[in-house]
């Protein structure tokens, strides 16, 4: 598949790229994406913390009055849930919510990722640099592209950093290294626009 490079601001820049069909070229489907999203956001989740119940609270367990003629109820155990600082009647347990998915399935599921924005709302420019980090000449340059309200931007290695301090304010732009690519950033965003750097190290990573 061959695309058109662009410079950031939208405009045609010299030459094109080839891209890999078995990266850029799968039809996706919805069944798998939704299982790899699904993993991601599960795993995102924090463990579920349990309360402490009567055996967990540190109190005394010595019976703290008499069995009869005290005028009271006849208790045996601080940590009974009827005491302040007691422990908790039917409290809540510890719960994890990872998930385990194959690791040929979660690649399959960025590679759907990628072809379908490469269907529509895939963007290849040269590179991310940029004179200054300064914000609004960065606002006004995808502005003139027109990428759309949310655009993730993907570089090599590492972003270029003044295309990062740039960004950084702009809502709706979000930006990542190659390595950080996955599919719930992808599919959330109107468009993806990748450098030169971003696609030869996404195909290295299913090639090599």
């Amino acid at each position: 598949m061959k695309v058109q490079v662009l410079n950031i601001d939208g405009t045609a820049a010299k030459g094109d790229i080839e891209l890999s069909d078995d990266v850029f070229g799968i039809e996706p489907r919805a069944d798998i994406l939704h299982r790899v999203v699904t993993w991601q956001l599960e795993n995102r989740r924090g463990i579920a913390r349990a309360t402490r119940e009567r055996s967990d609270v540190a109190r005394t367990g010595k019976k703290f009055g008499r069995q009869k003629g005290g005028g009271t109820a006849r208790h045996g155990d601080r940590a009974a849930p009827v005491f302040i600082g007691g422990g908790k009647a039917h409290g809540a347990r510890r719960r994890e919510f990872g998930q385990s998915l194959n690791k040929k399935l979660r690649a399959l599921g960025l590679k759907m990722a990628l072809s379908s924005k490469a269907q529509a709302g895939l963007v290849i420019v040269d590179s991310l640099d940029v004179a200054d980090a300064k914000t609004k000449a960065l606002a006004g340059q995808l502005a003139k592209a027109n990428f759309g309200k949310k655009v993730l931007v993907i570089d090599g290695d590492a972003v270029n950093d003044n295309f990062a301090k740039a960004a950084r304010n702009l809502i709706g732009v979000n930006v990542l290294p190659a390595q950080g690519a996955n599919v719930y950033d992808i599919l959330k965003h109107d468009t993806l626009v990748l450098t030169r750097a971003a696609v030869e190290k996404l195909e290295a990573r299913f090639n090599g």
